[in-house]
């Protein structure tokens, strides 16, 4: 299993992590294309899969903790 590196940062404010969430779902968006488009041309450029798809997994897990201090934050209001 893959581990992330990256810590979500703890965000007061709803609209900020509305935003963060937004500009991450692009990347997101944009990684896994490219995931896919490296999946496509295998075995060629097999050396980067595991980096390429351990920063997409942990953009995605990244948006995943976002998204729960979102619903916490917007339940406490």
């Amino acid at each position: 299993m893959l581990q992330t590196t990256e810590i979500t940062p703890n965000i007061d404010n709803a609209e900020e992590l509305k935003t963060q969430i937004k500009r991450l779902n692009s990347k997101a968006g944009q990684m896994k294309m490219d995931l896919h488009d490296l999946a496509e041309g295998l075995p060629t450029d097999y050396e980067t899969l595991m980096d390429v798809a351990k920063q997409t997994y942990n953009i995605f897990h990244q948006i995943n903790e976002l998204k729960k201090q979102l619903k916490t934050l917007e339940r406490g209001k």
